[in-house]
């Protein structure tokens, strides 16, 4: 078994593009996901104040709780971070995942 370095360095390129991109997308989209929900309750709180419609506070609280009950049970059945470490190591390697670790976290910085 030979070191080919030209392997190696392609593989560190791609990941670093690749988790740059991926990164700063995923960024964006949050942003604008939360400037979304940030209007919707801006307003539902100006209507309610205005009395143009009635929100039921109680029935609310409930729903949100469910809402946040049904996210924690639904990260509960992913695998551990532990397995899918091992096997992303394992199946795409260290240049790979390192570089695509490192530029995901700076793309996601400059987004």
């Amino acid at each position: 078994m030979s070191f080919d370095p030209t392997s190696m360095l392609a593989s560190v390129g791609f990941g670093g593009v690749a988790g740059f991109l991926i990164g700063y997308a995923i960024k964006k989209v949050m942003k604008l996901m939360l400037v979304i929900i940030g209007l919707f309750f801006a307003a539902l709180g100006y209507l309610w104040q205005q009395q143009i419609i009635t929100i039921n506070w109680d029935r609310f609280t409930a729903t949100s709780e469910g809402a946040l009950q049904g996210i924690q049970n639904a990260t509960g059945t992913i695998p551990s971070a532990a397995d899918q470490t091992f096997s992303a190591l394992a199946n795409i390697g260290i240049p790979l995942t390192g570089s695509f670790a490192a530029a995901f976290v700076f793309g996601f910085m400059k987004g």
